[in-house]
């Protein structure tokens, strides 16, 4: 059936029809049933479909935030999967509330405290996908210098560190640690992320810097970010090390 027959049969444009399949425009129930009726579409699809499209509607608790990593944060809680490297900061779905609130701080211009106090929530309310049913998978490494650099204070770093080797201890997360004598690597000068889809969603690969976020999609850097990642990983210590070193570095901050 193509786009002109399923607009005849519901009496509407093809160019809705059109719109409606690529993404450009939102999708009700009404619209499901619609199309669920003329595909021939089970009942019990249909309703489940019909369910997805009020959900689909409803805004999620980053989108009434208003944060500028709406669009990062949606991705991310739809992912199966994410791996990550870090040279700079612990990625977020690792910070403690208190580094989170440091790293805001720092970095946010004139930040208020209800600002603050409104992305430090955010931030815990995304840690959840770690710990929900299922967890995302998150395998990330990390350049010794994100856990050298004492963000907030010596007692901030010597909680986040521990709390590093608590997270490493769940089942769908894993943690490396890049140590120093490895020296130059493929990834010094950058950060990033690769997040995987289940079905036919294809992944993306995040990078963020002064210049803004970005997402790339291609074949071609998605290849080179995969690479890259595992070069990393085979560099880095491996997780029981890593965790071994992350309690040495953990002391240095008891002083």
């Amino acid at each position: 059936m193509t786009a002109e027959d399923a607009a005849q049969a519901l009496m509407v444009s093809p160019t809705k029809i059109s719109r409606l399949e690529t993404g450009a425009r939102g999708v009700n129930a009404r619209d499901v049933r619609d199309l669920c009726g003329i595909y021939g579409v089970s009942d019990d699809e249909r309703e489940r479909l019909m369910t997805l499209a009020r959900q689909s509607r409803e805004p999620s608790w980053w989108q009434q935030d208003d944060t500028e990593y709406t669009t990062f944060i949606d991705l991310e809680a739809g992912a199966a999967s994410i791996a990550e490297y870090k040279a700079d900061v612990v990625p977020g779905l690792l910070q403690t509330q208190a580094y989170a609130r440091a790293m805001i701080e720092a970095t946010l211009p004139d930040p208020s405290e209800d600002r603050v106090a409104q992305l430090t929530t955010s931030r815990e309310e995304r840690q959840r996908l770690l710990t929900g049913e299922p967890g995302v998978q998150l395998w990330t490494v990390l350049d010794e210098a994100v856990v050298r650099r004492v963000v907030g204070s010596r007692v901030i770093m010597r909680e986040q560190l521990s709390v590093l080797v608590e997270r490493a201890a769940l089942p769908n997360v894993d943690i490396q640690l890049i140590p120093f004598e490895m020296g130059a690597h493929a990834a010094m000068n950058s950060t990033f992320e690769i997040l995987h889809f289940e079905e036919a969603a294809p992944d993306v690969v995040y990078v963020e810097g002064l210049l803004g976020q970005h997402y790339l999609e291609g074949t071609k850097e998605l290849t080179r970010y995969r690479r890259v990642f595992d070069q990393l990983r085979a560099i880095a210590l491996g997780p029981r090390d890593s965790m071994a070193r992350l309690k040495e570095i953990a002391q240095n901050f008891a002083d």
